[in-house]
């Protein structure tokens, strides 16, 4: 049996735009670069060739990939969540007990994750730490540059 992959409807919707992109843009521009290349003559000692081969591979290794994780999909509708327990899908300020800055994140899966956006993999230390916690817990996380401490202020759905 396949593991199912959690995502958001966002996240389904994001995967597919990249594998539309990959397909409609990259796929034809890297033939074109291929087809240019073979007119160099040599494919031997083709450097243009052999980087357009190898780009085609990353590409298509790329697209099955998403293609995989989409057939695996299990999309859950984070508007119809509720409750003041962290889970899939909720969005948590904290305030980190060391240097007082408040962040944000929302628990996502993983192929979603972009800790920039604010968005964490439910998979990494600090999503699994922060499950099932509710507001005014404090969360003990260890990270590669040692432990943190956080105050949960908020947990919401939207």
């Amino acid at each position: 049996m396949m593991d199912k992959v959690p995502m958001t409807a966002e996240g389904y919707a994001a995967l597919e735009a990249e594998i539309k992109h990959l397909k409609t843009v990259e796929r034809p521009r890297i033939i074109k670069a291929i087809a240019d290349a073979r007119t160099h003559g040599d494919l031997s000692e083709n450097a243009e060739y052999h980087a357009a081969k190898e780009q085609q591979g990353i590409t298509e290794a790329r697209m099955a990939d998403l293609e995989d994780k989409l057939s695996r999909a299990d999309i859950i509708d984070v508007s119809r969540l509720k409750g003041d327990q962290v889970m899939f899908g909720a969005t948590v300020t904290l305030l980190d007990e060391d240097t007082d800055d408040k962040v944000k994140y929302r628990v996502v899966g993983e192929v979603e994750a972009d800790v920039k956006k604010g968005k964490i993999s439910i998979t990494s230390p600090l999503a699994r730490a922060l499950l099932g916690k509710r507001k005014n817990t404090i969360v003990e996380v260890s990270t590669p540059g040692g432990g943190k401490s956080y105050k949960v202020l908020k947990v919401e759905f939207k």
